[in-house]
């Protein structure tokens, strides 16, 4: 076994660990339906996720007016809570997440859900206990800002030399860039792989195995 390059992983959840892409962007739709918005596309729905939900929705809608933002807000959330509950890990997850714990990485969370949303996914997959530390887009900036991956390094005590950032969108692979850390990027999630090749990522998984497998000989 390879010795341990980086101290610290932080995964995206939505689209990276948690199979929620295709409800996502139905939810956005419905939403922007609701408030007599145009109706995204799939690819401008999916293209939103990992921002925070406002940003989101915000540049998914970009003709509904920022006073209708709260209830465009309520609607989503209304419509997502729907079938929450119908959504879980992607198969393999679990696995992979507790050899790496037995490797002792500090595993993290940086996502653009809200902490109550988070919270509520973690504890549907009873996945307490299973990460370090998380952050979330209503508690700091939201994606491709590095504030979420700074504020992670500096409660571990880590240099983003030994930090490590697993995404599936260009948001999560620019804001590892824009923290001077490495990052991973996933192709089953919400953004095409093609547009990660600028973003300089270490590897692309083209399945949880395939991110199971590198992580155990390269992280």
């Amino acid at each position: 076994m390879r010795p341990r390059q980086y101290d610290l992983i932080a995964f995206d959840w939505d689209g990276t660990l948690f199979d929620s892409t295709a409800i996502i962007v139905r939810s956005i739709q419905a939403a922007v339906r609701d408030v007599g918005g145009t109706v995204p596309s799939d690819g401008a729905a999916s293209y939103v996720i990992g921002m925070g939900l406002m940003q989101a929705l915000a540049h998914a809608a970009p003709d509904v007016p920022p006073a209708l933002y709260p209830q465009l807000g309520a609607r989503y959330r209304h419509h997502y809570s729907l079938h929450q509950h119908d959504i879980s890990l992607f198969a393999g997850v679990l696995p992979m997440l507790s050899d790496l714990r037995s490797r002792h990485h500090w595993l993290t969370v940086a996502t653009g859900k809200s902490r109550r949303g988070l919270d509520e996914a973690l504890h549907a997959v009873e996945l307490q206990g299973m990460f370090d530390g998380s952050r979330t887009a209503d508690e700091t900036a939201g994606k491709p800002s590095p504030l979420m991956l700074e504020q992670l390094m500096r409660e571990f005590g880590v240099d983003p030399s030994r930090t490590l950032m697993v995404g599936d969108t260009t948001h999560d692979l620019q804001m590892a860039v824009n923290a001077g850390c490495a990052s991973v990027g996933v192709s089953y999630g919400a953004h095409e792989p093609d547009a990660f090749a600028d973003l300089s990522p270490q590897f692309v998984a083209h399945s949880v195995r395939d991110l199971h497998d590198w992580l155990l000989a390269n992280a």
